[in-house]
């Protein structure tokens, strides 16, 4: 799962980020509209975590360029304001749900999945292919019933391959969607992360190389 934080209050977003990267997610930080605006235009998130004060560019007016542009990107608005009349605003705007501060981060967490699920409707909660079963919201991945002690990014890897459902992943995709932005194109560590991932999964080989093209799970 790919998720932008964007939120100025820094030890807040930095906190955010270190948790939600433990859990195996890519993500990305920034802490005031104009950075905001420049990586939602580069990459494609599965959703971004607002703060609606935003200074530069303020967050209602980033709210409404993701919402027009009318992607899977789900929008999390975080904001002090706790008033009916804002929350109907914020999403009102194009948000697809509200948070308001201070929060519990397994709230967060659990809305943050819930929201990569909706931009994923054909897709079940928990996915499964060639014996393994993972489940995203519970961080618990098995193969034929024995459970796996995955990396968070082996955890991701092998949920982006089950999630392409037999179709060649490359490994840019690999890195836009397992990774973030911090990631060096140039270095070996997508084919690490899978050589590990495939001596964890076990006997018989699931995770397949496509010579010039990628990765596929053979299911």
């Amino acid at each position: 799962m790919r998720v932008l934080v964007a939120e100025d209050e820094r030890m807040l977003a930095d906190s955010v980020t270190e948790g939600l990267r433990h859990l195996g997610m890519a993500v990305d930080v920034c802490y005031d509209g104009d950075a905001a605006l420049e990586r939602v235009a580069v990459h494609r998130y599965d959703v971004v975590l607002l703060d609606r004060d935003l200074p530069r560019v303020h967050g209602d007016e980033i709210c409404r360029r993701i919402a027009g542009d009318g992607g899977e990107t789900r929008v999390l608005m975080l904001t002090a304001a706790a008033g009916i009349r804002d929350r109907v605003e914020g999403l009102g705007l194009g948000a697809d749900d509200y948070l308001t501060k201070p929060f519990a981060f397994a709230e967060l967490v659990a809305r943050v999945h819930a929201l990569a699920r909706r931009a994923r409707p054909s897709l079940p909660p928990v996915l499964c292919g060639a014996g393994v079963e993972l489940d995203p919201a519970k961080r618990f991945a098995s193969r034929d019933g024995r459970p796996l002690s995955l990396s968070p990014k082996q955890f991701a890897v092998l949920e982006v391959l089950l999630r392409a459902e037999e179709r060649v992943v490359s490994p840019e995709e690999l890195l836009e969607k397992a990774w973030d932005e911090h990631a060096d194109p140039f270095t070996n560590t997508v084919r690490m992360t899978v050589m590990t991932l495939r001596k964890k999964l076990g006997p018989p080989p699931i995770v397949h190389t496509v010579p010039g093209a990628g990765y596929r799970l053979a299911t």
